[in-house]
């Protein structure tokens, strides 16, 4: 049976240590490592090592009893947190590392909340038992409070076999059909094993166990009901499908692409249907390896529920479907920050952003973009780290130093009322037309296109055509030149020419229309959100909350609890982003915060936003309202708020 299993924590919980002792205790590796002596099998990178944090998402395997395990280390930092969500999608069951001495922290409830969101079934190990101010009684009343109260503590009323009367209950009371033969006595341990199996497979309760990666106590006992309690049902008979995890370039530059299989089997030499990047569009596996930290094994197959990786694929993105699985991820976790490459200008500006492409490959989040009128490369991100990061990264593969201007706020724009775009591109030998409807839709769902046009005016090509530049680029709004996002595009209408229409036609046609559509209605900013959740005693709680509404947040009526006050509520990131170290202050290291983001909404301060950024909608090369119609041979221009009068498809 293949299971993979993704260890997650708040950084500093013990994660990796307890990755470590897994791995020794299964014979996969011969030494244990520890963080604090940059020795970690699964922290392998030097920047790792130094800094004593996970960053990447490494990968150990390991055999127990008749199963293979896949084991997942993620970065613990929330500015490595997309880097966290893009393992999560792959991983069967996870374990969430809760220090026996901080307990639930700040990270733990992203994690949490990220788990819950794919429908991940979820362990926890309480760790660092034996410190000083350990105590897991209280650990436990807080993972209640604070995340689920359907916990399960098995550390001693299960052995890996027979159950304790504690335990026996509590299953029962999820049951209907076993709280019957529970009140009339009529226990059966396999009837119980095997619903404990599936209520964990389902979501249902959440087992936790309690001791020690760094001393060894109690990491026997957990490998053991984890392997009892956890089961898989991959079926190799089907067509091979998977899905694009990771990718990766090794020293060399050679592209390495991770794979998880989620059915059916592939051999090295087959061609595999990248079905996320066109259709019908195949590329060779030339070699398989199954990776444990660094080093790997060649197979000549995989089955379903392997991760591996495999050579000879140019084009598949992280996320990405292969062999029968059509789909494409999306993420929650996505950058709220954006800033300059600087470097020195001898060097080749296209030289710098083939590199970083690289590692947007590697990362998608990075979104890295080339401002043509700015001559700047800009890079996305999640937080300060991400940056000193990427600086070393960029010097120790690519032999370049580089510096990063300032964090700068990522905006969106949406429109507030219904609008209709009208866009001709007519010069000389060319001729496309199209019309189309803008609307504002729910906040954060993103551009949605719909086509009511009909093929007497347009053929399905032409049509396809339209919809293919609407979603080709993010497109700029007109106040600060932000991506416009939020909108229900529809195709009402267009008009081709047998003769003269020819390839980019329609992209100049689609991208007049939208921008005249946008011109042609009342703008909104947008501006990242995020939601927050602060416990504090309640000495301080009167302070925190004048904090909030200085920083235009919001918050609902905060819960008390004995001496403790929680207050729940958002507030944008621009204003929220540097509150973390105040909130320390404020509350002498006793208050907990955590962060999480929660989409786009209303900038708080539209106006000083659009004049600080001093976006010209006119001097936009990339975008223009303005129409091309031709007459007696010569072409000529149509300034926005005249087009509709001059376009040549009946209203």
């Amino acid at each position: 049976m293949n299971k993979t299993i993704g260890i997650l924590a708040h950084v500093d919980a013990g994660k990796t240590t307890f990755a470590e002792q897994i791995l020794y205790h299964t014979k996969s590796i011969k030494n244990r490592g520890r963080v604090d002596h940059k020795s970690a099998f699964l922290d392998s990178h030097s920047i790792e090592k130094e800094r004593g944090i996970t960053v990447f998402s490494d990968q150990g395997f390991f055999e127990y009893n008749s199963s293979n395990y896949y084991l997942i280390d993620t970065p613990g930092h929330i500015d490595f947190s997309s880097e966290m969500e893009r393992a999560i999608e792959v991983m069967d069951y996870a374990i969430i590392i809760i220090s026996g001495v901080e307990g639930v922290q700040g990270h733990t409830e992203t994690v949490w909340h990220l788990l819950r969101k794919h429908n991940i079934p979820t362990f926890f190990f309480i760790n660092k038992i034996d410190r000083v101010g350990a105590n897991v009684e209280n650990v436990l009343d807080e993972i209640r409070l604070n995340l689920t109260k359907d916990l399960c503590f098995i550390t001693e009323s299960f052995d890996g076999q027979n159950m304790k009367d504690e335990l026996i209950e509590f299953i029962a009371e999820k049951d209907d059909e076993l709280f019957e033969k529970y009140i009339d006595e009529n226990y059966e341990k396999d009837l119980w094993l095997n619903s404990m199996k599936k209520m964990i497979k389902e979501n249902k309760i959440f087992p936790c166990i309690s001791g020690s990666a760094l001393q060894d106590i109690n990491i026997d006992s957990f490998l053991k009901k984890l392997d009892i309690l956890t089961y898989t049902d991959y079926n190799d008979k089907k067509e091979f499908s998977g899905q694009v995890c990771k990718i990766h370039h090794n020293e060399k530059g050679n592209r390495i692409t991770y794979i998880k299989a989620l059915s059916g089997t592939l051999k090295v030499k087959e061609n595999l249907c990248l079905c996320s990047y066109k259709d019908n569009f195949y590329e060779k596996i030339n070699e398989i390896r199954i990776y444990n930290g660094i080093k790997f094994k060649s197979v000549d197959k995989v089955s379903a529920g392997e991760i591996f990786a495999v050579t000879g694929l140019k084009n598949a993105s992280i996320g990405d479907g292969v062999g029968t699985l059509r789909k494409k991820s999306n993420y929650e976790m996505v950058p709220t920050l954006k800033s300059k490459v600087i470097f020195d200008k001898s060097i080749n500006a296209k030289d710098i952003l083939s590199y970083f492409k690289i590692l947007e490959a590697e990362d998608p989040a990075l979104n890295i973009i080339w401002d043509e009128n700015l001559q700047e490369i800009q890079v996305h991100i999640m937080g300060i780290i991400q940056l000193e990061v990427l600086k070393e990264l960029v010097e120790e593969r690519f032999y370049l130093s580089i510096d990063f201007g300032p964090c700068e706020i990522l905006y969106k724009e949406t429109i507030s009322t219904e609008s209709i775009g009208y866009g001709h591109f007519e010069p000389l030998g060319h001729y496309a037309e199209v019309h189309i409807k803008l609307e504002p839709t729910k906040r954060n769902t993103g551009i949605i296109f719909d086509n009511v046009c009909h093929t007497d005016d347009l053929t399905i090509g032409n049509q396809n055509l339209v919809r293919t530049h609407i979603y080709e680029r993010e497109h700029r709004g007109i106040l600060t030149g932000s991506p416009i996002t939020d909108l229900k595009i529809t195709l009402l209408t267009g008009r081709a020419h047998n003769k003269h229409t020819t390839g980019g036609d329609f992209r100049e046609a689609t991208f007049r229309a939208l921008r005249q559509g946008l011109e042609n209605t009342k703008n909104i900013l947008l501006e990242p959100y995020y939601r927050f959740k602060i416990k504090v005693d309640i000495d301080y709680m009167g302070r925190v909350l004048s904090d909030i509404q200085k920083l235009n947040g919001s918050f609902e009526p905060p819960q008390t609890n004995c001496n403790k006050a929680i207050i729940i509520g958002r507030g944008p990131v621009s204003t929220f982003m540097n509150y973390s170290m105040e909130f320390i202050s404020l509350t002498k290291g006793t208050g907990k915060i955590n962060f999480i983001f929660d989409g786009y909404d209303i900038c708080h301060n539209e106006e000083e936003v659009i004049k600080k950024i001093n976006y010209d909608k006119n001097s936009d090369i990339d975008y223009t309202s303005t129409s091309i119609f031709c007459s007696k041979g010569q072409g000529f221009l149509i300034k926005s708020e005249n087009v509709e009068e001059y376009m040549h498809c009946l209203k």
